[in-house]
């Protein structure tokens, strides 16, 4: 099955992939797996950003919580990412007045404020292990696209009140990210990042503490649907009275009619060995940055001064050579790091939908699903959890708001959907080497 293969082919059954994430992680003592079978109001299926935010909303509104995960809390993309807490949704908002409208367009801006502010206040509420750093950056590649993001900048400011945004020059975006090969860009204010596993430790915590209950190492096998719907695992079962899928990447074929409207891919980050003195020409000040390529290069600087870089996707099964795939883009962007150690090299599965955008639906009677972030998940994930919450709890308007957005399917269907997105990502991959 695909579940089985995406979430054991690359990593150990239990246990957090190698990263300098994992090596720098939070103190959490591993919580037991399910047994036998247990009554709840709502079960959650995942224990990343959108299971573990949904159970924190759910367990303070005082209902019986129950997550189930097969590895360990944020073993997925929760635990992996970038960490970048960004803006918006993850089309922009000329993207979303077109499908949209202005009205649903202006809601969803909203939302994606939400998000962020969620994130920071339940960092800070619940005295998480975790710092926010403020600022990302984005840089571009060409004139035309420094062009594009200043003009964007500005209908930010004018149609929506968005004034953080920092418009950069070649210079300016050259002093800040030590780099020649960027034309211009911009700094955002108002997003920032984060150590992405200790913010999904603290959410456990969080949720924990407010009286929801996980077990780990419960791989949900069997989803029945119905007035009271049942998740089996190996050793146990949970009814509830709402089941929420929260495993984005990871859900497989647990319900087919999400699979095939949320499609699997692999993203890969390296850390150097601690640069010293040398990080200040990297990034004269602590922001995240992501470029304008298709497949995104994104970077920023660790608290103990190396530098984390993501780059490079994968679809199907087994990860690639991962530091061979990672710095050739970093390379290209930093060609004085050629002698830099490279300690940690990882990879992970996040999801996308065919538009980019979340895909909320509700799949079956008392079943709900939020998942297809399409790298934009912390603040996104974090937000929809809550949304599913408020929604399980008679409040659906921001879910359903989200749930409005059509979803195509992928062409294909889940046989050959893999092959036909790598034929298509290699087509845009060529279009970024050669400038197009």
């Amino acid at each position: 099955m695909m579940a089985l293969n995406l979430l054991h082919a690359n990593d150990r059954t239990g246990e957090y992939p190698a990263s300098w994430y994992a090596d720098t992680r939070a103190p959490l003592a591993p919580f037991p797996a399910l047994a036998g079978e247990v009554q709840a109001d709502v079960c959650i299926v995942g224990a990343g950003y959108t299971g573990l935010s949904a159970a924190l909303h759910l367990a303070e509104r005082g209902l019986r919580v129950v997550v189930l995960e097969a590895h360990r809390v944020g073993f997925g993309a929760s635990g992996r990412n970038g960490g970048q807490v960004g803006s918006g949704q993850r089309q922009d908002q000329v993207w979303l007045e077109k499908a949209a409208g202005r009205d649903a367009a202006h809601r969803l801006w909203a939302l994606a404020e939400d998000a962020k502010a969620l994130v920071r206040d339940l960092i800070a509420r619940h005295a998480m292990p975790v710092t926010f750093h403020p600022g990302i950056a984005h840089a571009c590649w060409t004139d035309a696209e420094v062009r594009e993001t200043h003009a964007y900048a500005e209908k930010l400011r004018r149609d929506y009140g968005y004034e953080q945004l920092e418009p950069l020059d070649r210079d300016g975006i050259r002093r800040l990210i030590g780099s020649p090969v960027y034309r211009g860009g911009e700094i955002d204010r108002g997003a920032g990042h984060v150590h992405p596993l200790n913010y999904a430790i603290g959410l456990a915590q969080a949720a924990v503490a407010a009286g929801a209950t996980i077990c780990e190492q419960s791989e949900a096998l069997e989803l029945t649907s119905g007035a009271r719907p049942a998740v089996r695992t190996a050793a146990g079962r949970v009814v509830a009275g709402q089941v929420l899928l929260a495993a984005n990447g990871y859900l497989g074929d647990l319900q087919p009619q999400v699979a095939a409207r949320v499609m699997p891919i692999n993203n890969f980050i390296v850390a150097t060995e601690p640069l010293g003195a040398r990080a200040k020409d990297i990034l004269s000040e602590p922001v995240a940055v992501a470029d304008t390529r298709f497949v995104v290069n994104y970077w920023r600087l660790s608290e103990d001064g190396r530098l984390l870089f993501g780059g490079g996707e994968s679809y199907g099964y087994r990860f690639p050579d991962i530091v061979k795939t990672v710095s050739k883009p970093m390379l290209e962007v930093y060609p004085q790091l050629k002698d830099a150690r490279i300690d940690f090299a990882w990879g992970g599965t996040l999801a996308i939908t065919m538009n980019r955008m979340p895909c909320f639906t509700r799949p079956a009677q008392n079943v709900m699903s939020a998942s297809g972030y399409s790298g934009h998940g912390v603040a996104m994930a974090t937000l929809a959890g809550k949304l599913m919450a408020e929604a399980a709890a008679g409040n659906a308007a921001g879910f359903d708001l989200i749930a409005s957005l059509p979803q195509r399917s992928f062409p294909g269907g889940t046989l050959t959907r893999w092959p036909l997105l790598a034929l298509a990502m290699t087509w845009y991959s060529l279009r970024d080497r050669l400038g197009w």
